[in-house]
């Protein structure tokens, strides 16, 4: 899970949160990760944090001794949380600025890297709003070579960057917008021997795209690049991030037989939550994303896959959904 699914919940229209609901907006990370562990037990095994404003060396020990035997099983560059780069980071047109968002990156990749952590990198504000201010092929060139740089630290450590993408907010023309602009980066990465570069499916993300969730995990899968999923509801063409399994129902347990299809987990995968639940209680948003998750995967469990893979092969939707009924005990 997300640490974040447990902070202080802030929106363009309630910019101080839901402190009537909440009241942890100046809680230190490491109560935070105390606060979740306690609260959820052995329901979630394993955290992600943002570097460095939610994990660093300057709070390691404390936020280690809160998770006690649970892990950090990713870092996630933190630049959207910094102001300097309210104009972009890694394709900033100023070289200075440019070299102390790559620094930073670096800087989480290797202690990402330090921890056995896997690294998430999402770049929201490698972005533009308008047409004419920007040069497009620069940019592109600029966030390849950043991202390449902490992929190979990360190739050092032995662990993996999986690259996040959505298609705006808070710019509205965010250049990792889609999954095909991903595989480009990956592509580029890979003709210079970079191989350690997977796809963070968030299936949000996918959503608001309109791009199908167990279609391109299928795609990556077969390609080797499906690393990671952030696990949300897809309620509409906006990030919400609240409970899983509320919406877009069907697509989720597709997704979950996909999954299973690909034996996803065996090779040490996880479904990862990420989760921002508004004025819900956050502790019990996140049980119930957790037990309704478990709930569409059993379900998946039930299905004949068999008889579907024959459904399938014959493009019979009526034969389809009476074997996924079946499973749902129709």
């Amino acid at each position: 899970m997300g640490i974040w699914a447990v902070g202080p919940a802030v929106a363009r229209v309630t910019p101080d949160g839901y402190p009537a609901v909440h009241r942890h907006d100046d809680e230190p990370v490491a109560e935070k990760a105390h606060r979740a562990v306690t609260g959820l037990e052995e329901t979630i095994d394993g955290y992600e944090f943002h570097y460095p404003n939610e994990i660093s060396d300057e709070n390691l020990d404390e936020v280690r001794a809160a998770l006690g035997t649970h892990d950090i099983y990713c870092i996630a560059s933190g630049l959207h949380l910094d102001p300097r780069f309210g104009r972009g980071g890694l394709v900033h047109p100023r070289a200075s600025v440019r070299s102390e968002a790559r620094r930073l990156v670096s800087e989480a990749a290797e202690f990402a890297g330090s921890l056995g952590a896997n690294l998430v990198i999402w770049l929201g504000l490698e972005a533009y709003d308008y047409p004419f201010p920007t040069r497009y092929a620069d940019s592109w060139q600029r966030l390849i070579a950043g991202v390449s740089e902490a992929a190979e630290i990360c190739a050092r450590h032995g662990v993996k960057l999986f690259l996040d993408h959505r298609n705006s907010e808070p710019e509205m023309r965010i250049l990792l917008r889609n999954v095909g602009m991903c595989l480009h980066v990956i592509q580029q990465m890979r003709a210079e021997g970079i191989d350690n570069v997977q796809l963070n499916l968030d299936w949000q993300h996918l959503l608001m795209n309109g791009e199908r969730l167990s279609e391109y995990a299928a795609l990556l899968a077969s390609e080797g690049l499906l690393g990671h999923q952030h696990a949300n509801p897809g309620l509409g063409t906006f990030e919400g991030n609240e409970i899983v399994g509320t919406a877009a129902f069907m697509e989720t347990l597709e997704l979950a037989l996909e999954l299973r299809r690909w034996n996803y987990g065996s090779g040490g995968e996880r479904i990862g939550f990420d989760l921002y639940a508004g004025a819900e209680n956050q502790l019990a948003a996140v049980r119930r994303s957790v037990l309704q998750w478990r709930y569409i995967d059993s379900v998946a469990a039930k299905v004949d896959d068999a008889a579907l893979r024959v459904a399938q092969q014959n493009n019979d939707a009526g034969q389809a959904y009476q074997i996924v009924h079946a499973a749902l005990g129709q």
